[in-house]
């Protein structure tokens, strides 16, 4: 019966520090952590290490459940995985025992606001980068393909194949020139 903790950030500038001291102030013995993107579980090894890990009767402790997960269907996923192997869900700063029915219930709210928070901020992104482009400042990234070099060397006579050859690049990226 182990308290596992796991601590999450999103960017390598965070600091992991205050959710690693409350992890092992709440007796969290073994406590894995990653600096990764929440809004989704691939690519996160040390989330998948624990999952792999836990056993009947332990405790996977977070202390907020937006750091175990920003959307419903993940957390989701993640609880059922914990079920299954017997084990529950906790949070140190959150009324989140999934041991209990107020907890479980609990822990599906916050889910759908961590979620709804995730597409608030993609919305303003998007909001952002349209006005950008309204004002003439966000132009995307430069085209790394010279697509007047792709014509010439067509109108000489070149293939695809060695248009692709000579510029370093895909055919794909040539049809995609041509037409």
């Amino acid at each position: 019966m182990a308290l596992i903790g796991y601590a999450r950030v999103s960017s390598t500038g965070q600091d992991l520090a205050v959710q690693l001291a409350a992890l092992k102030a709440a007796g969290c013995d073994p406590i894995r952590s990653e600096k990764v993107t929440g809004t989704t579980t691939t690519g996160r090894a040390e989330l998948a290490t624990v999952l792999d890990f836990i056993g009947e009767g332990d405790t996977l402790v977070v202390t907020r459940i937006d750091r175990l997960a920003r959307s419903i269907g993940d957390l989701q996923d993640i609880v059922r995985t914990l079920k299954a192997k017997g084990a529950t869900l906790k949070a140190t700063e959150q009324p989140i025992d999934t041991g209990t029915a107020a907890g479980k219930a609990f822990l599906d709210m916050l889910g759908v606001f961590a979620e709804f928070e995730t597409n608030l901020r993609k919305e303003r992104q998007m909001e952002g980068i349209a006005k950008a482009k309204a004002e003439g400042v966000y132009k995307g990234r430069p085209p790394s393909i010279d697509a007047d070099k792709v014509r010439t060397l067509r109108a000489e006579g070149l293939g695809p194949a060695e248009i692709a050859r000579r510029l370093g690049i895909s055919r794909t990226s040539v049809y995609r020139q041509l037409s």
